[in-house]
């Protein structure tokens, strides 16, 4: 299910389940990561589990998502989405991988 409003969006599975819903502030200050105390900080922080890595990336940075230059983990990759949020597209490793 995909709901969308002047300045509100809402996405969720079409069978119902837990969503996401995200609304536009106009006072919006992009955020910096890695954080410093002195600038915006993250806000929210989307962990999102992939098959393959490398599609994964490809296919986020078609949507306009970018590539942060600092990666901490090699299984990881940190993006940016539109509006400055980091998030992060993971493969599962090690035990129950």
């Amino acid at each position: 299910m995909r709901k969308v409003e002047p300045g509100w969006v809402e996405i969720a599975p079409p069978d119902g389940g837990p969503g996401l819903s995200f609304q536009t502030e106009p006072l919006f200050t992009r955020p910096r990561w890695p954080s410093t105390r002195s600038e915006q900080q993250m806000m929210m922080h989307l962990d999102i589990e992939v098959n393959d890595l490398s599609s994964a990336v490809e296919h986020a940075l078609a949507l306009g998502a970018t590539v942060t230059d600092f990666q901490p983990q090699d299984d990881v990759r940190v993006l940016f989405d539109p509006a400055g949020h980091p998030f992060c597209l993971f493969v599962r490793t090690g035990p129950g991988a």
